[in-house]
């Protein structure tokens, strides 16, 4: 399957295609020097599949997880482009999670106002999530996110095959998601996932079908408010107390699919979604965070790119498929965390 994002001054492809990886050149015209940015989680199979499409292609490594975000890794890559003499015209392909996404596209973005810039996620959360719509970012002072672009893939290449060497606690944690998507605009994949959620793994019939629908809906969201003025503010189901978590356990011992999953059952008011919601993720295996300080939350969420003085906009949902945007004073925010 193939399908475009189309933005005010430019437009992403997505290729949904198994295999895919393996065959770039049949789908666009690499008409420069490419850059692989990957961390040094991804199999070298995977690298090396990529790699050897391109002459004289370089491979740079980053380390694993959100401390690659970061300003001396970001200026590693600067440096290394620079070094080897790449120009506007040449390829930064990012061939990862949604970390590995964030900083290459940030260094795509910044490098000489702006070099091509090309995704291939391996992981389900940037397959489902991170690789459309153009938020590229690093983390600054714990705080996620927090200098970052919008700045868009030329291409979006979705293989599962990049999937089958991922960690179980990985694959569920990119599926949340997915969930949020059903949650706010797509009622029939959060069915979907009521009636599936405890088979689905790497093999399942449903995990295209999940893939597809979540971008889908990301696409139409972004098409309609591409720098989130309004609508794509919805798409932060979740993510307002998820990301404080975040921040309080310093970028480490939870994932970001999983602290978005228990933002959405902390802010989640309707009681039978949020029994719905409890239970999908308990056969997805996702943890539950109880040890929370709620004063050190409330001060991460000041510090919140929706925040705007003392207030902020969160997500909530009444009712399957249909989030609406909330403005809520930041100390309100207490009555979430049972304070």
């Amino acid at each position: 399957m193939e399908f475009t994002v189309k933005l005010t001054d430019a437009q992403s492809r997505v290729i949904i295609q198994k295999g895919c990886h393996t065959h770039l050149k049949d789908y666009m015209d690499f008409n420069g020097r490419v850059m692989v940015v990957s961390d040094d989680n991804i199999p070298d199979s995977l690298k090396e599949a990529v790699l050897s499409q391109f002459d004289g292609a370089i491979l740079a490594e980053v380390p694993q997880g959100e401390k690659a975000k970061s300003f001396e890794v970001y200026g590693d890559l600067l440096a290394n482009l620079l070094e080897n003499g790449f120009s506007r015209k040449d390829f930064i392909i990012a061939l990862g999670g949604g970390v590995v996404g964030d900083l290459a596209g940030f260094v795509a973005s910044t490098y000489k106002r702006g070099c091509r810039f090309v995704s291939i996620p391996t992981s389900t959360l940037a397959q489902i999530d991170s690789s459309i719509g153009g938020k590229v970012a690093i983390n600054m002072n714990g705080i996620k996110n927090c200098v970052g672009n919008f700045y868009h893939p030329e291409a979006v290449f979705v293989d599962t095959d990049t999937l089958k060497t991922l960690e179980k606690r990985h694959f569920y944690n990119g599926l949340v998601e997915a969930l949020k998507a059903g949650c706010i605009r797509d009622a029939e994949l959060f069915s979907l996932f009521k009636a599936h959620a405890e088979e689905l793994d790497v093999n399942s019939p449903y995990l295209e079908e999940i893939i597809t629908r979540s971008l889908l809906m990301k696409r139409d969201v972004v098409q309609q408010d591409e720098k989130e003025q309004n609508l794509r503010k919805i798409l932060n189901f979740g993510h307002t107390i998820g990301h404080a978590i975040e921040s309080l356990y310093n970028l480490k011992d939870y994932y970001h699919g999983e602290c978005v999953a228990n933002g959405m059952i902390m802010i989640e008011e309707n009681e039978e979604i949020k029994k719905d919601l409890a239970d999908i993720l308990e056969k997805m295996r996702i943890p539950f965070v109880t040890d929370l300080d709620t004063d050190k939350c409330i001060e991460f969420m000041k510090n919140d790119k929706k925040a705007s003085g003392s207030t902020i906009d969160i997500v909530k949902v009444d009712c399957i498929g249909q989030a609406y945007i909330e403005k809520t004073d930041i100390e309100e925010m207490r009555k979430y965390f049972g304070s």
